[in-house]
């Protein structure tokens, strides 16, 4: 349905001063909003970053500042991660998923970005030039020394490096080998987004774990971390 200019004084003072507030909110997080066109549109204007739509100024104004970040980082996050492959037209993110690495790094955060092709993304966040940019991250599963500098040092399990082990994740299972194991850690979830936000994945993660975790190679992009009650077999 076309929307129909017909704006009252008071509808285009208030999309004005809802867009500077949007922008200004933005701009504490270090991100740059393209020109918001409310005298067209009122608050039904769309707020766009690089051209990326995220969503209307109406549904933004009454967010908290926190939820305006995130509504901005999985658009950034999933076009990022669009843009390292051949992806074909509408493809889309279904999974954004928190990496739990070593500190310090050069970046904020790792996430990785699991398309409807099951391949998983891995992409960064950080702040350069005051502005925060999405990056692929480059991960060689070879080097030790990137697995350690991720990770941190290495530990031992029940299941030895190399070793083939199938897991279970979001009641699918996946095969692959050992690259890497590291002690327990904190419980690390999966997100999937619809238009109302955020929802988690429950896993088979606990915080009691005692097992070492696993960082396995299933050949569908970054590798899977995985917790001992998460292996099958």
């Amino acid at each position: 349905m076309t929307y129909v200019r017909q704006n009252t004084v008071g509808e285009q003072q208030e999309a004005c001063q809802q867009a500077r507030q949007i922008a200004a909110i933005c701009e504490e997080l270090h991100i740059t909003l393209d020109p918001i066109d409310w005298q067209e549109s009122g608050l039904r204007a769309p707020v766009k970053v690089h051209d990326i739509e995220i969503a209307s100024l109406m549904d933004l104004c009454q967010r908290e500042s926190i939820d305006i970040l995130r509504r901005i980082q999985i658009k950034l996050f999933e076009q990022a991660a669009l843009k390292t492959m051949k992806a074909r037209s509408g493809l889309k993110a279904v999974m954004w998923s928190p990496v739990d690495v070593a500190q310090p790094q050069e970046f904020l955060s790792l996430w990785i970005i699991t398309l409807e092709t099951d391949e998983r993304i891995p992409i960064t966040e950080s702040i350069e030039n005051e502005q925060r940019v999405y990056e692929p991250y480059v991960f060689d599963g070879k080097d030790k020394h990137q697995l350690v500098a991720l990770f941190g040092p290495a530990s031992e399990g029940e299941y030895q490096l190399g070793e083939s082990i199938t897991i279970k994740e979001r009641e699918r299972q996946f095969t692959g080998e050992i690259i890497y194991i590291i002690p327990p850690g904190k419980v690390t979830t999966n997100r999937k987004y619809n238009g109302r936000g955020y929802h988690t994945v429950a896993g088979a993660a606990h915080t009691n774990e005692v097992a070492a975790r696993y960082i396995v190679d299933c050949h569908d992009g970054f590798p899977h971390i995985v917790n001992q009650s998460q292996v099958v077999r």
